[in-house]
């Protein structure tokens, strides 16, 4: 019992002796809150003692064992922080471990970019000296079992939580290859991999260019401008900046991606919390930022640091939101290490974008809860454009994700694609390139190859998904040939939220 009373206590009082070891990104909402004062000592040992005594009978009296790490790591610690709101959360070793490998942009996997279908995984590109190339997989292997389990019993939470799962510990497969009627059995054990935040930049069109950064770690500011200097530089006619599904990360690296498009001195951001007083945070007086017209992409999935980034470049009037409203987490939040290799992190304190709007969404059943009920109030930005806050980024101009026919829902959900262009490069691989043309005689197989496999479009659906049709072969194609990045190209080139970017930056 003494031990556990010990436990508790220092991992309760171990955030407030140490210093924080790394900041994460956020953004603000409404006004500062006015939170409860720390209890007193007396206070809060008798609250200590009441925990110790009720752990105390139930390990002592339980039907079964009561497990230490159970007790305090899944129990008694996130439960208290669950209370805060849904932010603030304790980091067992695993977890506490995949934050710092995050933080140094590695990553434990295979080293392989896999399709996801529900009951099915089917191999897109294997990266050179990585565990899957070292194994023999190849594009085109579908794996079919994992560690014992069939795939294709899984639906996609469930195939995507298995995949997770697989990349910490030795993983045992069974993989169908094209052209080989016995399943292959393949053992891949986990390797610590580069896991660049920006993956993508290439030209949409002659002085045109288009950056993906998929979350914010030490170094994407530096990589999103070594991108950007690739493609041209200052050169550059205009910017695709693309934010999408990035969920934010290391706040400095929202700043610092923030003024790389921002004048000297122009405000990034201000932050508010209990404690401290306001800290305004801008663009260095040395800062020497690109001047090309800017369009930032954004969906529901962008949050934290990138809606910081979103947020600024919107105030200033500086560049165009194209997307849908983003995720609204707007709560700065400090990483604390604890004993025993866990961590804590914390929300400290609230973000606020320069025209002084708030990002962060209501969050109800919690102690923030009335901080942040809002009514969406309106600002301005630099320009005089109404923008309004308490709710993540609004963008200037809305576009929805395509809506699928039930024909193109019946091919993506069933790996046609992939699976014809596995078998069409078994005879064509020399013919795969990045100028390849899907011609009619390739369109006309893919019908028959889908007939066989009783996919029967009438000539109507046909007629309506031909031109989709015809980019995803190639997209497939490409995939497997060359690199998954080669059919990014060919998927982005033709994507609804790209084309209103493009349209706006040459309209500009």
């Amino acid at each position: 019992m003494r031990r556990a009373a010990l436990l508790l206590a220092a991992l309760l009082w171990q955030p407030l002796l140490s210093e924080p070891r790394a900041v994460a990104s956020g953004s603000a909402s409404g006004s500062a809150p006015a939170q409860k004062p720390l209890p007193d000592t007396a206070e809060l040992e008798r609250e200590l003692q009441r925990f110790v005594g009720v752990y105390a009978i139930a390990s002592e009296h339980a039907a079964e064992p009561v497990d230490l790490d159970s007790a305090f790591y899944r129990g008694a610690i996130p439960g208290m922080l669950r209370q805060l709101d849904p932010h603030s959360v304790f980091f067992d070793r695993d977890q506490f471990q995949q934050l710092r490998e995050m933080e140094r942009s590695v990553t434990k996997g295979f080293g392989s970019v896999v399709s996801i279908l529900p009951g099915r995984v089917i191999v897109l590109q294997t990266m050179p000296g990585t565990p899957s190339q070292k194994s023999g997989l190849a594009p085109g292997d579908e794996i079919v079992v994992i560690n014992g389990y069939p795939l294709a019993r899984l639906d996609m939470d469930q195939l995507v939580q298995l995949l997770g799962q697989s990349r910490q510990r030795e993983a045992h497969l069974y993989v169908r290859r094209q052209g080989t009627a016995k399943l292959l059995p393949v053992t891949l054990v986990p390797e610590e991999l580069q896991s660049p935040s920006v993956d993508r930049g290439f030209l949409l069109q002659p002085g045109i260019g288009y950056v993906r950064a998929t979350s914010f770690d030490a170094d994407t500011a530096t990589r999103i401008r070594e991108a950007i200097e690739s493609l041209g530089g200052p050169r550059l006619n205009g910017l695709v900046l693309d934010l999408r599904d990035n969920p934010g990360g290391v706040l400095q690296a929202g700043l610092a991606t923030a003024a790389l498009f921002l004048k000297p001195g122009a405000r990034i951001l201000s932050a508010h919390g209990r404690g401290s007083g306001a800290e305004n945070v801008d663009v260095p007086q040395d800062s020497s930022p690109y001047a090309f017209p800017l369009a930032v992409l954004v969906n529901a999935r962008t949050g934290s640091a990138s809606e910081i980034v979103a947020g600024a470049i919107q105030d200033h009037d500086r560049g165009a939101i194209i997307g849908q409203t983003t995720f609204g987490k707007g709560l700065v939040q400090r990483v604390f290490p604890l004993s025993d290799a866990t961590g804590l992190a914390l929300t400290t304190a609230f973000y606020y974008t320069p025209s002084g709007r708030s990002i962060q969404k209501p969050l109800r059943d919690s102690e923030l809860a009335q901080a942040t009920a809002t009514t969406r109030p309106e600002f301005k930005t630099d320009g005089g454009r109404l923008v309004r806050g308490g709710g993540g980024i609004e963008p200037d101009q809305v576009v929805q994700p395509p809506a699928y026919t039930r024909f193109r829902t019946a091919l993506e959900g069933s790996g046609s694609f992939a699976g014809y262009a596995t078998e069409w490069l078994s005879g064509h691989r020399a013919d795969a390139s990045r100028d390849l043309g899907v011609t009619p005689a390739m369109l006309d197989d893919f019908q028959l190859w889908l007939s066989r496999r009783n996919i029967r479009p009438n000539l109507s659906d046909w007629t309506a998904e031909r031109e989709a049709i015809t980019w995803r072969l190639k997209q497939e194609i490409l995939n497997q040939s060359i690199s998954v990045a080669a059919g990014d190209e060919i998927e982005l080139r033709h994507d609804p939220a790209v084309r209103r970017a493009l349209a706006s930056l040459t309209q500009h």
